[in-house]
């Protein structure tokens, strides 16, 4: 795509800001990566993410095509809660990413799911075979995958119409002013920093709604039972940080690690509980990840 600098705001700007705010589906990192590749050109000519854009400066962005990676299956172990001929459900360990992008080729879920489930291959496409929800990489708990195209249409739809029932745990770096409550506003990609989500108005973003009960305290942090009413991204990092002023410990993006009241290795994010009815014969289903040693100073109350 091709274009000249003629609006009075792009003028001074950096030139991978501006293709930051003209372009909202990449990321900052992705066009930068796009720059230094040259792929990007100034009047014709490579240029350095960080140049000044001028009246009449003309850009043009070629945005390679994917290359094809095959996803291959690992022998990486699995906590199986549930397992029949339609679906799956693990217990996914914190660390772990669901499924190949770029950075992650290979060691995720997806590899593993490839060893585990022989016919696996192409059900809901050949990079997510299976996947019809995700959880961060830091994230642990429960998780269901389709093994057919029919479970994996009907799960999809289940999450699509909110058939389902999401209970997480959350240990936060404070303690709210109340016990329980709901938030509900709009989430969207942030503005500025591509890689977070966050609270945006006059209409922008999709509607999010988490309810929310504190369980218990320790050493001035709270342990919190959130329900998903809907699935956004980053949905509890965002509403534990700007719903309830306090970051979920140990994450890196909402909040600031090393000035916890407690020290954490990990995300403080368990998807404890989830509910459905089984895709296939309707049957209703309930599920529950065993909660990870490190909540245990909360659970202990």
């Amino acid at each position: 795509m091709d274009w000249i600098i003629t609006e009075q705001s792009d003028i001074g700007q950096r030139l991978d800001k501006h293709l930051t705010g003209r372009l909202t589906d990449l990321s900052r990192s992705r066009l930068q990566d796009l720059i230094r590749d040259g792929h990007v050109t100034l009047n014709g000519r490579p240029a350095k993410a960080s140049i000044s854009l001028k009246p009449g400066d003309a850009i043009s962005l070629i945005i390679p095509e994917a290359t094809a990676v095959a996803v291959v299956a690992q022998d990486i172990p699995l906590e199986i809660l549930f397992e029949d001929k339609d679906i799956l459900v693990l217990n996914k360990p914190p660390g772990l990413v669901v499924h190949p992008a770029a950075g992650n080729p290979d060691g995720t879920l997806v590899n593993a799911l490839l060893h585990h489930c022989d016919d696996l291959s192409g059900i809901g496409g050949e990079m997510r075979p299976g996947i019809v929800h995700r959880l961060d990489k830091d994230t642990s708990g429960c998780m269901v995958v389709a093994k057919n195209d029919i479970a994996h249409r009907r799960l999809s739809e289940a999450f699509a119409e909110r058939r389902m029932s999401k209970i997480y745990l959350a240990a936060i770096n404070g303690v709210p002013k109340e016990k329980s409550g709901r938030i509900q506003n709009l989430i969207g990609r942030h503005p500025v920093d591509r890689k977070r989500m966050a609270t945006l108005y006059d209409g922008a973003g999709k509607e999010a709604v988490t309810e929310w009960e504190q369980l218990s305290v320790y050493k001035e942090c709270a342990l919190i039972r959130c329900k998903l009413l809907t699935g956004r991204t980053h949905q509890i990092r965002v509403h534990m940080k700007e719903g309830l002023g306090s970051p979920i410990l140990g994450d890196p993006i909402y909040g600031h690690p090393s000035r916890q009241k407690i020290p954490s290795s990990r995300l403080m994010l368990h998807a404890w509980k989830l509910s459905l009815n089984h895709p296939v014969h309707d049957q209703p289903m309930s599920f529950e990840a065993a909660v990870p040693v490190e909540y245990g100073p909360w659970m202990c109350k």
